[in-house]
């Protein structure tokens, strides 16, 4: 029974936080009376505004997204594949208000397209706030995560359907149209789905880039609700709305999910038959260099106007180091509390599928831990807003909020990175331990911490990093006094210091990367994953 124990409190404890912020929201809610909900001009439009907005993000995304996969998939070795895809990494992990920022430099007013612009004499554009520039920034952080998903399609692919094609002398569009497209379009609504989804419940993008009302999702909308309204009724019925909106969207991906194995084959590789026509080689170059463009200039103009910007101001401004402290001690609480709560879930989860063989009670366990998506940062937030406003002051426990938020929205990468390996474990050791008599603490130091120690230290990097970025959450509870990093970033764009936002922005970096390198290296050590 102890064996279940870790698990179960871990499970209490995430219940009794999500379950009372939920509660709390459906406590307070005023009667939802779907008609005059769609009545209301304000609501309709934002509703309507983040389905759209999501959809052509989408859309897009995936739209240029089977391409430049396509390409890198048919060149399998050219110079620079293999930092492409590196690079194609960065948007995952980055701070999006760092990537925002980057995106302004190239893309704003006075950004570098509109300079080079000027520079030929033609008239400047404003397009970046509103719609386009959201669309831009989606498009930037999710085609690169599309190709990744992508990519796995053609490694699946027999070399024996590559050998047929050539005797069959199928040109590139036949190639595409028979074989690459049927397996295409499996994995397609999934990651549509995906990408879908991140886009719907955008905040830090929209925040900064929507340019106004018009452009309002509803994330925006019950972060504005609570904190320059203060209406608490239209902040719960939002956060009601985007809770079920969430979890019918989910319910859609999961009934329209198929399985499919992409492994790689292991048949003997064959090249495919469309390499060498000049017209798909430029063809290639194109989509490829399109794609890194799109994703390295961005990250380039935040180094640049990082090292040129008054480096010796911000950092001589106390206010940088007091905010970056305060994003380190967020990051690493976050990430060592999703990583216990979620290797504690693991564990139960294990005890019952291998030793009390009760497969369903396990797979609801994982579930649990990874159902948390369906509750956006906004959500979760403005549900402990509800819950702790009448007895206690909210902003004063704001650090605190922000660390178990960000717990909480860590807990489905600790469940996917770290089962595999935390399941393997007992499949192999399970018996020898069980015949040498190791167990507790022993078992923990000489079998399970050396398996699994690699994928530990990729978990709690990977919660501590995006915990070092979020915006959503302290955006919801900051103030001067809790100031961490990427608000403090936020507030001096959004004040027009640009020069500030810059350098700022490149410490922000520096941060996340260096926790990320030290957590994973420190943590992680030469571990087997």
């Amino acid at each position: 029974m102890t064996r279940l124990l870790p698990g179960g409190v871990a499970l209490a404890i995430l219940a009794l936080l999500v379950g009372g912020a939920l509660g709390a929201l459906l406590w307070t809610a005023p009667a939802i009376d779907l008609g005059a909900l769609w009545a209301d001009a304000y609501l309709r439009h934002v509703i309507s505004f983040t389905i759209w907005q999501a959809s052509l993000s989408a859309a897009l995304s995936i739209g240029f997204a089977i391409p430049v996969a396509r390409a890198l998939a048919r060149r399998q070795a050219f110079p620079g594949r293999e930092a492409i895809l590196r690079l194609f990494g960065l948007p995952l992990v980055i701070p999006t208000i760092v990537a925002v920022f980057g995106i302004v430099a190239i893309y704003g007013q006075v950004g570098l397209l509109n300079r080079l612009t000027a520079a030929l004499g033609l008239p400047t554009q404003q397009y970046l706030y509103g719609l386009p520039g959201i669309l831009i920034a989606h498009v930037f952080f999710n085609l690169p995560l599309a190709v990744r998903l992508m990519l796995p399609v053609w490694q699946a692919i027999p070399g024996e359907l590559w050998r047929l094609s050539a005797q069959l002398g199928m040109r590139s569009g036949q190639i595409f149209r028979l074989i690459e497209w049927p397996l295409l379009r499996q994995v397609l609504p999934g990651v549509a789905g995906l990408v879908f989804m991140l886009c719907f419940t955008s905040f830090a993008v929209v925040l900064t880039l929507g340019g106004g009302p018009a452009s309002t999702t509803v994330e925006v909308a019950i972060y504005q609700a609570l904190r320059f309204e203060f209406d608490l009724g239209r902040a719960v019925l939002l956060a009601l709305v985007q809770l079920l909106l969430c979890g019918a969207l989910i319910a859609l991906g999961q009934s329209l999910a198929r399985p499919v194995t992409l492994a790689p084959t292991p048949q003997r590789p064959h090249d495919r038959p469309d390499l060498a026509p000049l017209g798909g080689r430029i063809a290639d170059a194109i989509a490829i260099a399109a794609g890194t463009t799109l994703v390295l200039l961005p990250i380039l103009a935040v180094l640049y106007a990082g090292v040129t910007g008054p480096i010796g101001v911000v950092l001589g401004d106390p206010r940088l180091w007091d905010a970056a402290l305060r994003s380190l001690g967020v990051a690493l609480a976050a990430g060592v509390l999703s990583l216990a709560f979620g290797w504690a879930m693991l564990l139960t989860s294990r005890e019952l599928r291998l030793r009390r063989y009760r497969p369903r009670a396990a797979d609801a366990i994982e579930v649990s831990g990874s159902a948390v998506l369906v509750v956006t940062p906004l959500v979760l937030g403005t549900g402990f807003f509800v819950l702790l406003s009448p007895i206690a002051d909210v902003f004063a426990l704001a650090l605190v909020l922000v660390v178990i938020v960000n717990a909480i929205m860590g807990l489905p990468y600790v469940i996917r990175v770290l089962g595999p390996p935390v399941m393997r474990v007992a499949e192999q050791h399970d018996r020898l331990c069980a015949s040498l008599g190791i167990s507790g603490w022993n078992r923990f130091r000489l079998v399970e911490w050396p398996a699994v120690r690699r994928s530990a230290g990729l978990a709690l990097a990977l919660c501590a990093a995006l915990a070092t970025g979020d915006l959503g959450a302290i955006a919801l509870f900051g103030t001067q006094d809790t100031t961490t990093l990427p608000l403090l970033m936020y507030q001096r764009m959004a004040s027009y210091q640009m020069e500030q936002a810059a350098v700022t922005a490149l410490v922000l970096v520096g941060l996340c990367l260096l926790l990320f390198v030290i957590i994973e290296r420190g943590v992680g050590g030469r571990g087997r994953a």
